[in-house]
């Protein structure tokens, strides 16, 4: 069996960033699940589907094979073949990443090939619902979050960083409906899982946020 470590908490939240860090230090292997939804969700854009259109996106799931590899210790996703790994941080593809994530037969694709892995491998997996959903028997179990106004403002320094125009109340209000958005769905809905330990990030340091995981772990 492998040795199995969720975390899971808003946009925005540092979760890839943490996830990563972690898994380097302790060798396990970083599975991305959000970077696999944000491959399909690439997948339902370049087909010309909308967001709403829920049978269409359905029948695109058959014909999508999403994969991880790492090159150079650099994590790559791919798509039918094709490195799409430029394209993951898109906002058009986050925000339809968040919309059919909630459709059952989105996540049943997934699914299976994340709890394989993690039977066999030591895994790390950040997301909204790894602990309470994906790895509910998880050794160890995360909720990593941080105020609206840090998340923002890490946001726009990101996007301010890469030469894109942006606001900060706008990504604000974004975050705040994905939130709302996450947390109020059907389908595996954003929560805190019973036995996960709480991080707030808002006023700690990378360095901090690591150890604190590092030090849950075996």
């Amino acid at each position: 069996m492998g040795y199995n470590v969720a975390i899971d908490g808003p946009a925005g939240a540092g979760k890839s960033t943490i996830a990563k860090l972690v898994a380097k230090e302790k060798g396990y292997i970083y599975v991305d699940t959000g970077a696999m939804y944000r491959g399909l969700a690439i997948h339902f854009l370049d087909k010309g589907i909308q967001p709403q259109e829920t049978e269409k996106v359905i029948e695109a799931c058959k014909d999508a094979e999403v994969t991880i590899a790492y090159e150079d210790a650099v994590q790559h996703v791919y798509l039918n073949g094709k490195d799409i790994s430029s394209r993951l941080r898109n906002e058009e593809v986050g925000n339809m990443a968040s919309v059919t994530s909630a459709i059952p037969e989105v996540r049943k694709k997934l699914l299976e090939l994340q709890q394989n892995l993690a039977k066999t491998q030591n895994v790390i997996m950040d997301g909204r619902d790894i602990g309470t959903c994906v790895l509910p028997h998880a050794d160890v179990k995360v909720y990593l979050t941080a105020s609206v106004e840090t998340r923002a403002k890490r946001r726009y320094q990101e996007l301010q960083e890469k030469g894109e125009d942006c606001n900060l109340e706008e990504i604000a209000h974004d975050i705040e409906e994905r939130d709302r958005r996450d947390m109020t769905r059907e389908i595996a809905p954003l929560k805190q899982a019973e036995d996960a330990v709480l991080v707030d990030s808002s006023d700690m340091t990378i360095a901090e946020v690591v150890k604190t995981i590092v030090d849950l772990c075996r």
